[in-house]
């Protein structure tokens, strides 16, 4: 999300920073960079324009520019206004669930949008929030998609309202209505007809449910994708039905996002949700803080802790955190915490969401080791050890090792080298439960605190042959480590005499 975006604004701040005191050249200068690339990522001229102009003014002022940390101030200027760019801070990006039961929520939009799955992620987004949702498929222009939605719903448990193809679409949301009153629905989902393209037709049709139901929200469903694009439709529903939020789907891929840039300045529809992958769990509330964060290679901890909570066994984390610092952590526990860090979602998405790993998420190499699905082959050489080798790594002779890299698919390098890196990583996790010790040190100085979050940190396996901050490759830190390892033992023993 926003990779191409970030690496280039990443590099006008380093520039910035190594001037020292800033000149207003030095400023425009910057201006230029920024608006380079924005314009890049899609945003509209005119919403660059203006943001451009603002940042520049605010810039430019005594107080940052006679500052002794004037790139920081320029930093925080640019974070402001991406804030305000898409959306500010006064909430208006939360749904409206009030009123009387059931509350009606309108998806509208085109088709290929991902508008009927994103119906199923609302759902199920709702249904843990403790609403009981009732998904209706109005759309009876296309047999697949009321398919889909019945599909989607079978999957999830959640009821679906249906009607015979053929019928009409305005008459079936005003009987899912009644039908959601006698099932105690608390929310109803409308999955109206998507179009190819807008025309009159679809329009009188939306307007037309829009007046009978009186929905509490009417939400586009539109492709980051298509980039500006998305913003004309935005503009064309809104003028048509007055909507009350948008929802951008497809945000996990390469796309250059300008269309979360743009919408909210061109239409003043705020963004409520975005779509970040193709599962039914992958919608995300949108923060416009919390993106303008990620955006400027900041993280995005607050989301990351969230979805921590939802996914993690608060439990096995616990004891996973226990046995760490006792020094007890074993292989079972690593293959634990590693499924549990996959429940959390795609690594790539996990590790842009944490301060410091942000960066690295993008490399080549890590690209290369995420696009080879490494974590699954970490996890076929752990399970092809027995249970008691998971539990005493140190039995791992020769001859049990060449066993396990048949078992798996593997090397025997690989094996080593995996094993390395768990020694590392487990000395590592239990400097940072204790904070003390380089790691603890590395942690604070990316801002990732010190102890507990055993759990997460514990599932963060090392990838072989990737660098990890520090730098170095798994081989070379494995020497640091024992290095390490053998001055606190001469430090005990001075402290014994």
């Amino acid at each position: 999300m926003f990779e191409s975006l970030s690496k280039r604004l990443e590099g006008v701040f380093t520039n910035l920073s190594g001037k020292g005191k800033l000149t207003e050249a030095d400023v425009n200068e910057a201006m230029r960079e920024v608006r380079l690339a924005l314009l890049e990522a899609d945003v509209s001229l005119k919403v660059v324009r203006q943001f451009v102009e603002r940042v520049r003014e605010k810039a430019i002022g005594a107080d940052v520019l006679g500052s002794f940390s004037p790139a920081q101030q320029v930093l925080a200027i640019v974070n402001e206004e991406l804030i305000e760019m898409l959306g500010g801070t006064e909430g208006k990006n939360k749904l409206d669930l009030g009123g009387t039961p059931p509350t009606v929520i309108m998806l509208v939009g085109l088709q290929g949008s991902g508008k009927t799955t994103t119906a199923a992620k609302l759902a199920n987004y709702l249904r843990k929030q403790g609403q009981r949702p009732l998904m209706v498929a109005a759309d009876m222009y296309r047999p697949a998609a009321v398919r889909q939605l019945q599909t989607l719903g079978k999957q999830l448990s959640i009821p679906v309202y249906s009607e015979p193809m053929g019928a009409d679409p305005v008459d079936i949301t005003v009987h899912s209505l009644n039908y959601a009153r006698e099932q105690a629905a608390s929310v109803v989902i409308l999955d109206t007809a998507g179009r190819l393209n807008i025309d009159e037709r679809m329009m009188q049709e939306v307007v037309s449910i829009r007046a009978r139901v009186q929905p509490r929200e009417v939400i586009l469903v539109a492709d980051a994708m298509t980039g500006q694009e998305a913003v004309r439709v935005a503009d064309d529903f809104n003028k048509a039905v007055s909507l009350t939020g948008m929802i951008l789907t497809k945000m996990e891929g390469d796309a250059r996002g300008g269309a979360a840039l743009s919408i909210r300045s061109v239409t003043g529809v705020p963004i409520k949700f975005l779509g970040v992958g193709e599962k039914t769990d992958a919608l995300e509330p949108f923060y416009p803080d919390r993106l303008a964060s990620r955006i400027l290679g900041m993280g995005d901890v607050l989301s990351l802790i969230e979805r921590a909570q939802e996914t993690i066994d608060q439990e096995e984390a616990m004891k996973a955190q226990a046995k760490l610092q006792q020094g007890k952590f074993d292989l079972e526990d690593f293959l634990s915490s590693m499924r549990q860090l996959k429940r959390m979602g795609p690594l790539r998405q996990v590790m842009e969401m944490i301060p410091g790993l942000n960066k690295l998420a993008t490399t080549p190499e890590m690209e290369e080791a995420l696009e080879g699905d490494q974590m699954k082959h970490i996890e076929a050489i752990v399970l092809s050890m027995t249970r008691e080798e998971r539990r005493k790594p140190e039995i791992l002779n020769a001859s049990r090792r060449k066993r396990i890299a048949r078992g798996s698919g593997s090397t025997v390098q690989e094996i080593n080298q995996l094993l390395e890196q768990f020694n590392e990583m487990r000395m590592m996790i239990r400097q940072m439960s204790t904070g003390k010790g380089k790691w603890a040190q590395l942690a604070r100085q990316y801002g990732m605190g010190a102890g507990g979050g055993a759990g997460l940190e514990a599932g963060m396996p090392s990838m072989p042959g990737l660098s990890r901050p520090g730098g170095g490759s798994g081989k070379k830190t494995g020497k640091a480590a024992r290095k390490e390892k053998r001055k606190q033992k001469q430090k005990a023993r001075s402290g014994r005499r």
